[in-house]
């Protein structure tokens, strides 16, 4: 008993819109960097589900090298943020302009 392609499909839009409606509404920047994170999962959903489908390795394969970019960006972006706060005291979108004096 197989789940059907657009089941998957359905759920990986709908993850990748919470994501970009959370990337747009939230001013705090850790929940951006979550929302990020979100939508690069159901991206991988998306390759998964369509590798599956046609029964070719190569989207299991780049599902590996999108994973090592989120590792990455979660890992760059966290520094960031911490950086920001001890200069700033505050992870707020809003109020952070670093253009400023």
């Amino acid at each position: 008993m197989s789940i059907p392609l657009h089941y998957y499909l359905g759920l990986s839009a709908v993850l990748f819109a919470i994501g970009v409606a959370g990337v747009l509404t939230r001013r705090n920047a850790i929940v951006v960097f979550m929302c990020i994170e979100l939508m690069l999962n159901s991206v991988n959903l998306t390759l998964i589900a369509f590798a599956s489908f046609m029964g070719d390795i190569s989207g299991h394969v780049l599902v590996f090298f999108v994973m090592a970019v989120a590792a990455a960006e979660a890992t760059v972006g966290l520094a960031i943020v911490i950086a920001l706060f001890r200069n700033r005291q505050t992870v707020n979108i809003d109020e952070i302009n670093i253009l400023k004096w």
